[in-house]
């Protein structure tokens, strides 16, 4: 782990009491902000255990980065009438600093959508990389049938899954679009794209025939889209 990354965690130290039942009391915790801790005390301090509190809406940012490219090719673009309908070139590269759900490592795949054609053939996912906290997913998405100004009404659903034996769990994920918190005139709850999302979207629409690249955090609490 880079140190950099430290500045977006939270470490929490919790203390239990194990009887003879086998059961975990639980009799108090610290969190430290690490973004705010100084890296030139070598002394230990004291802290106060705290009672347990719910976990906040935004109480874990995120869970790691998500690395891709992106570009729009528009109809015709390349000559002789090709492609005869605009197309999204998505590249999913890969993902760093991934933090498993409980400990351990991470069997992931990354699933996308563009919205708001959420049906089963608008979705395309990579492949299921095991035992890895960096997973390299090396993946192409192409999505056709699309106008320029399509895409302002559009957003890139990417979510990241940690795959168990019968099931799977969201890891976190991120939504490219305008942010403009409507699509096609109506209000829908996944126009709602960070700052730094809403760049990289509205760079891929000012620059047709370029790849976008794009380094962005997982969002673990991405809002439901229904």
């Amino acid at each position: 782990m880079e140190k950099d990354e430290l500045q977006s965690r939270v470490l929490n130290a919790s203390v239990w009491h194990h009887d003879t039942l086998g059961r975990n009391l639980f009799l108090g915790e610290v969190e430290i902000a690490l973004s705010t801790w100084d890296w030139g005390n070598t002394q230990p301090e004291w802290f106060n255990l705290q009672p347990r509190t719910p976990v906040s809406h935004n109480g874990l940012i995120s869970r790691g980065k998500l690395n891709l490219a992106l570009k729009f090719i528009p109809a015709g673009a390349e000559g002789a009438g090709l492609p005869p309908t605009g197309e999204l070139h998505i590249w999913v590269k890969d993902a760093q600093s991934l933090i498993p759900i409980r400990g351990g490592t991470v069997d992931s795949s990354v699933q996308c959508y563009v919205l708001p054609d959420d049906s089963k053939a608008s979705r395309q996912k990579t492949r299921v990389v095991k035992r890895s906290l960096t997973p390299l997913f090396n993946h192409t998405m192409v999505y056709d049938g699309f106008q320029a100004k399509d895409l302002s009404e559009a957003c890139a659903e990417f979510t990241l899954w940690h795959h168990e034996n019968f099931s799977k769990q969201l890891l976190g994920g991120l939504r490219l679009s305008l942010g403009t918190g409507s699509s096609y005139g109506l209000p829908v709850p996944w126009m709602d794209s960070t700052e730094e999302e809403r760049r990289v979207w509205d760079s891929l629409l000012q620059q047709p025939g370029l790849w976008v690249e794009a380094l962005l955090p997982l969002r673990a609490n991405l809002t439901p889209r229904t």
